[in-house]
């Protein structure tokens, strides 16, 4: 569910007219709602009630410090993966304590700015990297806290390259070999081995693949307790998927997955970390474009809008499946009629969606891609010099931009020419 819904025949963001938004801010645009956001993480709450737990929202789906700051206002957590989004953390009010920082290509420099400015954990995800954070941890005189991100060999079921949990990919360290590099950790000084982390990709919309890895994290669990190592929290990761084709059939709900959670680590006494971006994130926000042109091709008809690849690359990137809707409501039984939606960029792959059905649409009409909260503005790019687009957030009846529609002089000026010019 979202609050993205027609009211008097225009679609509306909680309470107010999409319309009045892009006629305040222009088009395209990126319009979020609060009560979304707010509705999906008490979702993963509830469904992890009777646990001890963490939620971390996954900043790499969208790191708008408003949106940082109103997730942290209802408790959530951080998940990380660089130190700018550590920074961005830091800078909206997130407590080193309550931010997670993932990703297997941490540098020192990011070691030690989360090692100086507070961490809850590292995910570690390979021998080199566990050896540099001891080196830089003992460097400052402190303790790193770690998990150790084990690679489950799970075939999540999703896009090729969104799967995180198989044999193949970059991820973690094989789960077969867990024991002898939890050994290593616990030989290195300046570091604290405090669980396990698992992931296994995202967009995921099966549990099976959930409960066959979560089974061999608690299994390890007990392997690594005999050991002598104490283990204490589990980071379960994220990846439950949303339903971005309203016609076909629901993911799992929050609650279906928190059962799965319960029932295979749930008796380990652990504290349990997830990581959940997308589901959060994604059915809360829309993409508004308008139509420049309508142009009638060879044996099909293209609309040209004002929102491209650069602005929302998952279709280009993925070949990913927005629901695209007028946000002015069509009459009751009008006829719909096959389009190419596409955007201005001189690539033949901007291209959102073809012989997609629409009812009728002409030039400035307003169309909104649903499910665009995720993976949208954070991926966006001033190729084409083209400006990043406004980020509107919506809170009942009022809104305001998190982000403003730069220049072209913003944009021409942060470049320099050198002296010999």
């Amino acid at each position: 569910m979202d609050h993205f819904l027609y009211k008097d025949g225009v679609l509306h963001a909680e309470d107010v007219s999409v319309a009045d938004i892009a006629a305040s801010v222009g088009t395209p645009f990126y319009a979020y709602s609060t009560a979304t956001l707010t509705r999906h993480f008490q979702l993963f709450e509830d469904a992890l009630s009777g646990l001890d737990h963490l939620i971390c929202f996954a900043m790499k789906s969208n790191s708008n410090q408003a949106i940082i700051a109103h997730m942290a206002a209802l408790g959530a957590g951080m998940d990380v993966v660089s130190g700018g989004e550590y920074l961005r953390a830091k800078a909206a009010g997130v407590p080193g304590e309550k931010i997670v920082f993932s990703g297997i290509g941490k540098t020192e420099a990011e070691m030690r700015l989360a090692l100086e400015g507070g961490i809850r954990q590292f995910n570690v995800e390979s021998e080199p990297e566990m050896e540099r954070l001891s080196r830089v941890a003992t460097s400052l005189g402190v303790a790193a806290p770690i998990t150790v991100r084990v690679n489950p060999d799970v075939d999540a079921k999703t896009h090729e390259k969104i799967a995180t949990g198989r044999k193949e990919d970059k991820f973690g360290i094989p789960i077969a070999r867990a024991r002898e590099v939890y050994a290593l950790a616990a030989s290195l000084p300046g570091l604290e081995v405090i669980g396990i982390d698992v992931h296994i990709g995202s967009q995921l919309t099966e549990l099976e693949p959930f409960e066959t890895a979560y089974t061999k994290v608690a299994d390890l669990t007990a392997q690594l307790r005999a050991d002598g190592h104490e283990i204490s929290r589990l980071d379960l990761g994220g990846g439950l998927g949303i339903p971005y084709e309203r016609s076909n059939s629901a993911p799992p709900l929050p609650i279906e997955y928190g059962e799965v959670i319960k029932r295979t680590v749930g008796h380990l006494g652990c504290e349990i970390e997830i990581e959940p971006g997308r589901l959060i994130s994604g059915n809360a926000g829309i993409l508004v474009a308008s139509t420049i042109y309508v142009k009638h091709g060879e044996g099909r008809d293209f609309l040209i809008l004002d929102a491209a690849m650069n602005d929302l690359i998952r279709p280009a990137m993925y070949g990913a499946y927005h629901d695209i809707i007028p946000v002015v409501e069509a009459a009751p039984g009008a006829e719909q009629s096959p389009y190419d939606i596409v955007g201005p960029v001189c690539e033949s792959g901007d291209t959102f969606a073809k012989q997609r059905n629409l009812p009728p649409v002409g030039e400035g009409d307003l169309i909104a891609f649903r499910s665009a909260g995720a993976y949208g503005a954070v991926m966006s790019s001033e190729y084409n010099t083209r400006p990043l687009i406004p980020e509107v957030l919506v809170h009942g009846d009022q809104f305001a931009v998190i982000r403003a529609r730069p220049s072209f002089d913003d944009m021409i000026n942060r470049d320099t020419l050198p002296e010999w010019m």
